[in-house]
């Protein structure tokens, strides 16, 4: 989505002047803007402040004003948008539109692992997990649309949470927003790199399989019938590699080699190595931004195949609660972190709300469109995650065998999960290099203080990311784990500490902390920590 400030409202702009952090401009690798326009800002924030708000006969001409920067706002796995900047706020945007797009830049791959999560936590807790878990981020989310306001005496309308907390905490503030940062981005690389090394062999097994008529069977244990679902992780506990049965007249020693040079973790991760690594050493990704609109068509379609597949194979479920059999889960387990170190992440937009929101037309609503986002994020993980967890076809199957990617429980040849991997291939595709070049400014631009110092720096960058997506791919392609690990990492600072501490500490300065409120908060701190820990224990 390509959101876009009128550009005949010349009123709303100014010359600015933006410290490089998770805001980047694609097409100026030095300052976003020169010296002199950073000059301008100053003096004209200075003359600002010698009249009354209302007053804008001091507004800065037209012909200073620069033209409007690109920049890109993203969500570990869900989607980056370029946003035509306007740094006063008064944006085009209706509230509808401003809550579409974080709907689409919070929705991400993690709505995948879900079903996987709510198994882990039991049916019933895992329904209540997300919910209060929606409700925990979304204040979290609150505190740091809050936090510029908090801050006196100080022109803070172009600032972004990282300034935020680089003015509570100095240096570290700076440092740890950045490092926590790069633990998203590059978290949301690897499951990417993982999902997609997935998408591929399945889509190449179903293709060469159509293609030469031939006629697989998993050697797994599945269901009957044409809405046939398989349990890939039943036979060894590992996610499945190649283990198919050929029936058919066709050349059994070129299926044979097809087999050995198309594998899901020996080959096919250092494929994708050709196609994405010489994209990421592009100095500008925006023609990648143009392909967007795909995140919102995936998540469609898979709202859409769930509820078909749901329709064929009924409701599967039976409730106990601290018993388990052989088809069915208790509905509370001690596994219930990992789905709250899932959803840490899936609810994660803290370090990019700021910009979404400045872009809306009425800034009053920013909360109450902010907290309906949430709720329409937190509805369709409920959709996804309960429908996929009811409808698994239990008996025959064990609902243990709802798998971390929920569409390894669907065969290769199911024209549905071949279309939906079909859409999330592309998608992150397009969104990957995105990504990667947002880990290079944010750590190129901060060590070397250039985004593309030269060739040789940036392929040593891209070179670190790509092997951790491959060795990943290689050898742990669980991406629930993957996830939720990330998830916790940097959720531990970016949606528990940072916007607690920063309002404890905001309140005491002004003399207006209370104890409720000291207690509250130390308690989400506290949370945050103990989510981290459970990741590494369970």
């Amino acid at each position: 989505m390509n959101i876009q400030f009128n550009p005949e409202d010349y009123k709303c702009k100014r010359p600015f002047h933006v410290e490089p952090t998770n805001i980047v401009s694609v097409n100026d690798d030095m300052q976003r803007v020169t010296d002199e326009a950073s000059a301008m800002n100053k003096r004209i924030h200075y003359y600002s402040r010698l009249t009354s708000p209302a007053d804008r006969a001091l507004i800065a001409p037209d012909h200073v004003l620069p033209a409007p920067d690109e920049i890109y706002v993203y969500s570990p796995l869900g989607t980056a948008f370029k946003v035509d900047s306007c740094t006063d706020g008064y944006g085009k945007n209706s509230s509808l539109v401003t809550i579409f797009m974080i709907w689409n830049t919070m929705m991400g791959t993690s709505i995948l692992s879900i079903p996987w999560g709510i198994k882990q936590a039991g049916f019933t807790s895992g329904v209540i997990l997300i919910l209060l878990m929606g409700i925990l981020t979304l204040y979290c989310c609150y505190r740091v649309v809050k936090s510029r306001q908090m801050i006196p005496l100080t022109d803070t309308s172009n600032w972004e949470f990282p300034d935020v907390c680089k003015y509570y905490f100095g240096s570290f503030g700076q440092w740890s927003s950045l490092l926590f940062s790069m633990v998203s981005l590059v978290g949301a690389m690897v499951v990417y790199w993982v999902l997609m090394s997935n998408f591929l062999f399945n889509t190449g097994k179903f293709i060469y399989n159509f293609v030469h008529d031939i006629n697989v069977t998993d050697i797994v244990p599945g269901t009957n019938g044409s809405n046939k679902v398989i349990c890939p992780s039943a036979a060894t506990g590992h996610p499945p590699q190649n283990r198919s049965v050929m029936f058919s007249s066709g050349n059994r020693t070129g299926f044979e080699l097809f087999e050995e040079w198309w594998d899901k973790s020996q080959t096919v991760p250092f494929y994708l190595i050709a196609v994405l690594l010489p994209l990421l050493n592009l100095k500008s990704p925006s023609f990648f931004a143009k392909f967007n609109v795909l995140g919102t068509v995936s998540v469609v379609y898979l709202v859409f195949m769930v509820t078909v597949k749901a329709a064929h194979l009924g409701i599967h479920l039976e409730f106990n609660w601290f018993t388990e059999n052989e088809f069915f889960v208790p509905e509370f387990r001690i596994l219930f972190p990992q789905l709250t170190g899932v959803l840490t992440l899936a609810f994660f937009i803290h370090n990019c709300v700021i910009t979404l929101l400045q872009n809306n037309r009425n800034q009053e609503n920013n909360v109450r469109d902010l907290s309906i986002a949430y709720f329409l994020v937190g509805l369709t993980y409920l959709y996804v995650g309960v429908i996929i967890f009811a409808s698994f076809p239990s008996p025959p199957l064990s609902k243990e065998c709802i798998e971390q990617n929920f569409l390894d429980n669907f065969p290769s040849d199911d024209i549905m999960s071949f279309v939906a991997r079909i859409f999330l291939l592309f998608q992150m595709m397009t969104v990957y290099p995105l990504l990667g070049y947002l880990a290079r400014v944010q750590l190129l631009r901060q060590v070397f203080g250039n985004a593309y110092p030269s060739l040789f720096h940036v392929l040593i960058l891209n070179l670190a990311i790509v092997g951790a997506g491959v060795a990943m791919a290689r050898f742990y392609p669980n991406i629930g784990g993957i996830i939720r690990y990330s998830g916790a990492t940097c959720g531990l600072a970016f949606v528990f500490v940072y916007p607690s501490l920063i309002y404890v500490i905001s309140l005491h300065r002004a003399g207006q902390l209370t104890w409720p409120a000291l207690i509250i908060h130390i308690f989400i701190i506290l949370l945050g920590l103990a989510n981290l820990i459970a990741q590494f224990l369970l």
